[in-house]
């Protein structure tokens, strides 16, 4: 008898467990759907992990990753500079806000992949257009949980800033931008796990480095496993940067 109590298990060792159990499906879903020796053994888990194990003793896998790494902060600081902007105008004003929320929202529905053949045809392949579409995928989360973050400020911070004749900068810069920070945070971490979706396939656009670019590589050496340890690699990287993400709003949280 357990006596009512419940075992409480580490969220780490929980998460482990949740991991394991993936790669589990996955060497049972070679295992059950592929062939010995078929064109399947090259997806394996196995297989996956030697070719994962030999790419990370090349000095140009760590060039692609540094290109991607840069895009991806090149497009969140564009997004950030216009959407914190933006979203401390739409959450001051309830009259900007009924005015610009439906076309946000229009816009904030197309997926950036479909503004490709039209930023190809603009602006030509390179990173520039790179830059525009991840920019385009990152503003919305950002400019809408600013937006909405201004909309939450305690009002008594406001009276109590007007009280004390503080100028409009005072108060933005003592009062509101410290006040939106968590928000803006938690915007920042939505639109990194975006950015890291929409950079792949935008890094297929004729460019010449990064980790879309190194997919399509694979692929066309038909070098199988080695796609597959790009793919497990993205996948790790991007767990990364969330962790990262999650590990500044936190410490801003418990700092404030």
């Amino acid at each position: 008898m357990n006596n009512g109590k419940t075992v409480v298990w580490p969220g780490w060792l929980l998460g482990v467990t949740g991991l394991a159990g993936l790669l589990l499906l996955w060497w049972l879903g070679v295992k059950v759907l592929g062939e010995t020796g078929g064109l399947s053994a090259r997806f394996s888990l196995s297989a996956t992990l030697a070719s994962l194990w030999e790419l990370l003793g090349r000095s140009e896998l760590y060039l692609h990753i540094a290109v991607s790494l840069k895009r991806i902060f090149v497009g969140l600081f564009l997004a950030l500079l216009v959407g914190v902007p933006l979203g401390l105008l739409v959450g001051s004003s309830r009259n900007l806000e009924a005015a610009t929320t439906p076309a946000f929202q229009f816009l904030r529905m197309i997926s950036p992949l479909s503004w490709m053949p039209i930023v190809v045809m603009l602006m030509g392949v390179g990173d520039q257009p790179i830059y525009f579409l991840l920019a385009f995928a990152a503003v919305w989360p950002i400019l809408l949980n600013t937006a909405a973050g201004v909309r939450q400020l305690d009002p008594r911070w406001l009276q109590l800033s007007k009280s004390l004749s503080a100028t409009r900068w005072e108060t933005l810069r003592r009062v509101i931008i410290p006040g939106v920070m968590g928000h803006v945070l938690t915007g920042v971490r939505l639109a990194i796990g975006i950015l890291w979706i929409v950079l792949v396939p935008c890094e297929m656009l004729g460019v010449s480095a990064g980790l879309g670019y190194y997919i399509l590589d694979t692929r066309d050496r038909l070098a199988y496993s080695e796609l597959m340890a790009m793919v497990l690699l993205i996948g790790l990287l991007g767990f990364a940067l969330d962790a990262f993400a999650r590990w500044l709003h936190q410490r801003w949280v418990h700092a404030s």
